[in-house]
């Protein structure tokens, strides 16, 4: 399943992890995926049938005889002609008073309509290329159902039977709607008919005598309004047309594209035909260029109650009476003639414009061999696809209400589970040996470690057999809430992320909607004479996915980048250096503050964009810096981690953190999709991601026990409150300056305030720390790296495939999932195996072999395991960023992702390794300085990565992979020059240095060490 998952296009991967309106149980979800699942292979006693084609529509009456019989089907159907309570008595009335009119209309056709003669030619020509391109699913047997008229569903579906499929033989069929843009009331209404005579002729059928599922095994193409088959039919079509036309009144014809309409009470209920409709629009205008203007009305309105407009016959009227007589009408809902073409159209639209020399109609589809091959093309992919439907299927319009809807959409939808092996669990249950609400008492668990058995060998009662950590020390005895562990972290974190993630696409669209909203606003008011496909504040807007939107997007997304960046630059260090002596839970809480106000000023912006300009949102991001943005929030994070964490199992406890991380970017875009969907508002996800930021910030503050005991603060305090007497002590030159220059004591401060002074950890002074400066720099280097491209290359990545691919806000949101699934099973699957297997295991054999001596376990550097896995992680980078760089195609693309996605390993491996190489009073100090770089990364690489992106957007897209390729590589050799068991000892930390002699310079180490002793924990 996983590797069938990896060579499909995103658009179809929403079965991975759907929030549904129905939840079965695992009965009937297994009892679908009898149902529904691809046969791959036949008994070699049961003769192959074949796969069925079957065509939907809604037909037409091929002879005069049966119009009687096809407008009582017709108006029978509540899916298409709602008549409420009264739809079984006004039905017939209004079929029956009909007959004689429509009678005379088809009479003027002809004496019938022609699609079934055209849905039978394309079917049987479709199956013809089908055998020759697909041919481990031939033989390909045409069949055509259609729901008002002959052939019927039932008729259609009882001569399956009869040609040797079901009936405890199986078989595959594909019901192909002829509708290429969705409508409840056309697609919808024909599968519900389908799903109906499915249970009347085999619901109760059995399974076969070999133990396979007997029924036919039915999959779904329920929509395909851009497929570039169908996008270039209809171009070739509207070129052909407007080549009849003088060349110097050509560019000047009005393209009127023609759909038929529905009722606003359909459309008010969420059916999202309007939208797929104005895609089809776009796509064919953007194949031909945008050469001539053009608009989208609707035809065939019935009855009284309000219908989609504007009317296509008001519509050509109104034209001609203004002036503009050169009108090319395109019947874009439609592959093949019929009553609405001929006689609508023809008769009706052209006939009584008088102007029937300029007014004209483009060819429909009908026997067009491209458009044939185009079918066969999409039939094709889906038959290799697998898949039941498309994942839009499965959703149901927010306003239905229709219990037959939902139990057909329920048979059609295929379900994919997405299993995490208990084993994985295993491991990090016994890696810790305990959940938060589990108390401790004086050790018994609490020095299980990653040296531990797997299997927990170790029986517990022999304190001797024990490794311990001096961090958890100050904690023994205190109830277990008050003793902080990695897992108080796990809940709020994976609910915050959650929102995070999210929030994340939803935010790009939005600003994209904003900006798009904005530029064709301007652009029209410049030029009253352009016209442009309205902006709809949560729907598809094809239309901005231009290049000038795009840069435009792009220019604001870096601008919110470098303001982050630059002022987080300043306050995560400072925040990280905080927190080593007031704690990390009020730093946290503190950061988080910032993300408050600014989900509060993206909210006002959605609410009121004519009111409030997008560019409000900076000051937002502005806020979310000053609190440190994420950056901040991760480090401080991660030092929460490294207080309660001993070293050698410190990796896998940030890798829980990653794996939370990536959580929320797996489930959030797919949760807060469906989300924007039933509430019908995309600002809805926006307030949630508001509610989680306090309810995270109340529980860190107020719940989570704070790592960092009494005493390591007033510690620490103690340290900086000496660092900065010796700051205080200034060079003589510096001195005279403060006292002749004017403002002298303003250049003092603004030298003591140097923005880089955090990282001067980075660079511990002495010819014996030359190992471990460089591997301090490398590694931090390494780290700003990996970050500035996860940070920068995320809103470029969603651009870019929107871009290229046409994906919408699901799509996008889909594939961050998938590429943060394959990192939350490589981080809680793949990484405790690998320290289980590499460290843990020879651990415990070198403690036997030493008569199980405990080990007090200290930071003494990253070992042999961490420099491998991170070099490991970057070789993934680059191989997966240099497939982004080649994919042509979604599959080859998604593939290149989930390669990359193994580099997770690299993130939460690196910091982890660097906590190790100072002590655990510097962890703070360290991870800010870190912060710092993170913040610089936030500025620099967005203004490269996406000025890179808007200046080759247009040209070569790929760049952008180019230079992100290049990087990895880079970094990927630097690893090489890390050296493990490097460190930095307790007793050799750096002091700052200063030309004069304060008292700091007398005082000795031993009054650390008698603080030590006065100090109590807490």
């Amino acid at each position: 399943m996983a590797s069938m998952a990896l060579r499909l296009p995103t658009a179809h991967l929403c079965k991975a992890a759907r929030p549904s309106s129905f939840r079965p149980s695992l009965r009937c979800a297994q009892q679908q995926m009898r149902w529904l699942a691809t046969p791959t292979t036949h008994p070699v006693t049961q003769k192959n049938v074949g796969t069925a084609m079957v065509f939907l529509n809604m037909g037409g009456p091929s002879t005069l005889d049966e119009v009687g019989d096809f407008l009582s089907r017709l108006f029978a159907d509540a899916d298409l002609i709602p008549l409420g309570r009264l739809q079984n008595y006004l039905g017939p009335l209004i079929s029956k008073r009909r007959t004689p009119k429509i009678q005379k209309q088809y009479d003027a056709i002809g004496g019938g309509s022609p699609i079934r003669k055209w849905s039978e030619y394309q079917c049987e020509e479709m199956c013809k290329i089908l055998d020759q391109i697909s041919p481990k699913t031939a033989p390909h047997k045409p069949y055509v159902a259609f729901r008002y008229a002959n052939p019927l569903t039932e008729e259609m579906y009882k001569k399956l039977l009869a040609d040797g499929f079901g009936n405890g033989r199986g078989g595959r069929a594909v019901a192909f709607t002829q509708y290429p843009q969705y409508s409840c009331s056309t697609t919808g209404s024909s599968l519900n008919e389908l799903w109906k005579w499915r249970q009347r002729l085999e619901g109760k059928a059995g399974p076969s005598e070999d133990g396979k599922e007997g029924t036919i095994q039915w999959s779904v193409i329920d929509r395909w309004p851009t497929h570039p088959g169908l996008v270039e039919t209809f171009a070739r079509n509207i070129e052909e047309k407007l080549a009849e036309y003088p060349e110097e009144r050509r560019k000047d014809v009005v393209l009127l594209f023609s759909a038929h309409s529905l009722p606003m009470s359909v459309v008010n209920r969420g059916d999202p035909y309007p939208q797929e409709i104005g895609a089809t629009v776009q796509a064919v205008m953007q194949r031909l260029n945008f050469s001539n203007p053009y608009r989208l009305c609707y035809q065939s309105q019935v009855g009284p109650q309000p219908w989609l407009g504007p009317q296509t016959q008001t519509s050509v009227e109104e034209y001609i009476h203004k002036g503009q007589k050169d009108l090319v009408l395109i019947p874009i809902a439609f592959t093949s003639d019929h009553i609405e073409t001929l006689y609508e159209l023809d008769q009706e639209v052209i006939g009584e414009s008088g102007h029937p020399d300029t007014v004209k109609r483009v060819e429909s589809l009908n026997g067009n061999p491209v458009f044939i091959k185009a079918l066969a093309d999409l039939a094709k992919e889906h038959l290799d696809s697998g898949l039941a439907c498309s994942h839009q299927n499965s959703l149901r319009c927010p306003g239905c209400k229709s219990e037959r809807c939902a139990a057909s959409k329920k048979f059609f939808a295929a379900s994919a589970w997405i299993v995490i092996s208990s084993i994985a669990l295993e491991i990090i249950a016994l890696d810790y040996g305990r959940k938060p609400g589990v108390g401790r008492t004086n050790g018994t668990t609490d020095n299980v470690t990653e040296s531990t058995g797997l299997l927990g060998a170790d029986d517990g009662h022999d304190a001797r057999r024990k490794d311990s950590w001096a961090a958890l020390r100050d904690f023994e005895g205190l109830p277990w809430w008050k003793k902080p562990a990695v897992w108080w972290l796990v809940v709020p974190y994976a609910m915050f992320t959650l929102a995070f993630g999210g929030s994340m696409v939803p935010k790009i669209n939005l600003i994209i909607t904003l900006i798009c909203d904005r530029y064709f606003a301007d652009k029209s008011a410049a030029d009253p004479s352009f016209v442009f496909t309205p902006v709809i504040h949560g729907g598809n807007n094809p239309q901005c996915n231009i290049p000038d939107v795009q840069r435009l997007v792009a220019s604001f997304t870096l601008c919110m980048s470098v303001l982050v960046g630059i002022i987080s630059a300043f306050s995560a260090p400072k925040l990280g250096a905080l927190s080593d002596r007031y704690g990390r839970t009020r730093m946290v809480a503190i950061c988080s503050i910032g993300g408050v106000i600014s989900e509060i000023t993206v909210i006002l912006a959605g609410k009121y964009p004519g009111t409030i300009h997008y560019s409000w949102i900076l000051l937002g991001t502005f806020f979310d810096g000053l609190a440190g943005s994420f950056t901040a929030g991760s480090v401080l994070i991660h030092s929460y981690a490294s207080d309660c964490t001993p070293p050698s199992k410190r990796g896998v406890a940030i890798g829980y953190l990653h794996a939370c991380l990536f959580t929320g970017l797996a489930f959030g875009p797919l949760l807060a999709g469906y989300f924007v969907k039933w509430t019908g508002s995309l600002l809805s996800i926006f307030y949630v991601t508001l509610g989680c930021h306090i309810v995270f910030i109340l529980f860190i503050y107020f719940v989570t026990p704070e790592s960092l005991s009494r005493r390591r603060q007033l510690l620490a305090r103690e340290k900086y409150a000496r660092d900065q007497e010796e700051l205080g002590e200034v060079p003589r030159w510096a001195a005279v300056v403060s006292k002749s220059v004017p403002f002298g004591k303003h250049f003092v401060s603004v030298r003591r305030a140097n923005p880089f002074a955090p990282l001067k950890i980075l660079f511990p002074s002495g010819p014996q720390h030359k190992r471990l400066r460089r591997n301090l720099i490398t590694l931090a280097l390494i780290d700003m790296c990996i970050l500035g491209a996860a940070m920068s290359s995320g809103t470029i990545l969603i651009l870019y495939t929107e871009f290229v691919f046409g994906w919408g806000n699901l799509e996008a949101s889909r594939f961050m999932s998938l590429v943060s699934m394959v990192r939350i099973f490589v981080l809680i699957g793949i990484f405790p195996v690998i320290n289980y297997v590499f460290r843990t295991r020879p651990a415990a054999r070198r403690r036997r072999e030493s008569g199980n001596v405990p080990v007090d376990e200290k930071n003494v550097g990253a070992d042999e395991l961490d420099v491998w896995v991170l070099r490991s992680a970057l070789i993934s980078d680059v191989i997966g960023i240099g497939g982004y760089i080649f994919a042509r195609t979604q599959e080859w693309f998604i593939l290149s992702a989930v390669i990359a996605a193994f580099g997770g390993l690299g993130s939460a491996s690196i910091q982890a390794s660097m906590s190790k190489h100072v002590p655990t009073e510097r962890v703070g100090q360290l991870l800010g300085a870190v912060g710092l770089l993170h913040a610089l990364a936030r500025v620099f690489f967005p203004i490269i990565f996406n000025g890179l992106y808007a200046a080759t957007v247009s040209t070569f897209p790929q760049a952008f992979f180019v230079l992100l390729c290049s990087i990895f590589a880079a970094v990927l050799i630097a690893s090489f020059t890390v050296r493990p068991h490097v460190f930095m000892a307790e007793d050799d930390e750096p002091r700052p240095s200063s030309a004069g002699s304060g008292p700091a310079r007398n005082r000795e180490r031993q009054d650390l060490l008698e603080d030590d002793e006065i100090i109590p924990g807490q």
